[in-house]
C-alpha cells in the first residue's frame, strides 16, 4: 500500500510540475507573438512619421512642426513602446530575471551585483497577490480530490484482487480418471 501512495504523490507532483512549466512555456510564447505584434505596429507608425515628413517636404515646407502635424503618431508610438517595455518586464519576470539598472543587461533575479557591470542592484521586492477561492472553486477541488482518492482505492483495489488470485489448483487426480472416461464413452459412441 504504502509503494502505491508513494507511487501516486510521484505522479501527482510528476503532473504538477509539468503542467506549471507547459502553462510557463505557453504564456511565453503568448507575450513574445505580443511583443512581436507590438514592434510590427512600431515600424508602421514609424513609416507614417515619415510619410507626412516627406509630404510636407513634398510640398515646400522646409520644416514640420510635430505638436501640430504628428501629434497623434507620436503618442501612439509612446503608448506602444510603454506596452512592449511592459510586457518584456513581464517576460523576464516568467524567466526569474531582470534588467541590471546601470547596464541594462540581463541578469538572475536573486543578483546582488550585475555579472556583467559589477555595479550593485537593488534588492527585488516581490509583491503577492492574495486570492480568495470562490465556493465554485472549492466545490470543484474537493470533487477533484474525491475522484483521485476514488482512482487510488479503486487502484488499491485491483492490486489486491490480482495479487490473491493463484495458479488454478491442480486437478484431482480423481477428477482426472473422471474426465478421461467421459472422453473415451463420448469416443465409443462415435
Amino acid at each position: 500500500m504504502d509503494f502505491f501512495d508513494k507511487l501516486g504523490k510521484k505522479a501527482s507532483e510528476t503532473y504538477k510540475a509539468t503542467a506549471e512549466k507547459t502553462g510557463k512555456l505557453a504564456k511565453e510564447t503568448k507575450i513574445k507573438l505580443k511583443i512581436s505584434e507590438l514592434k510590427s505596429k512600431v515600424s508602421d507608425i514609424y513609416e507614417e512619421i515619415g510619410k507626412k515628413v516627406y509630404e510636407k517636404h513634398e510640398l515646400g515646407k522646409k520644416t514640420v512642426d510635430f505638436s501640430k502635424d504628428l501629434t497623434d503618431e507620436i503618442n501612439s508610438l509612446e503608448e506602444v513602446t510603454k506596452q512592449i517595455v511592459e510586457l518584456q518586464e513581464e517576460l523576464l519576470s516568467l524567466k526569474d530575471k531582470r534588467r541590471c539598472q546601470k547596464c541594462d543587461k540581463e541578469i538572475k533575479k536573486d543578483d546582488k551585483f550585475c555579472p556583467n557591470c559589477g555595479e550593485k542592484q537593488e534588492d527585488v521586492v516581490i509583491e503577492a497577490e492574495i486570492v480568495e477561492e470562490k465556493p465554485e472553486e472549492k466545490k470543484e477541488k474537493a470533487e477533484e480530490d474525491k475522484k483521485e482518492e476514488k482512482a487510488k482505492s479503486d487502484l488499491q483495489k485491483t492490486v489486491k484482487v490480482e495479487s490473491a488470485v493463484k495458479e488454478p489448483k491442480k486437478k484431482d487426480k480423481q477428477e482426472e480418471k473422471k474426465e478421461e472416461k467421459n472422453q473415451d464413452k463420448k469416443e465409443n459412441k462415435k
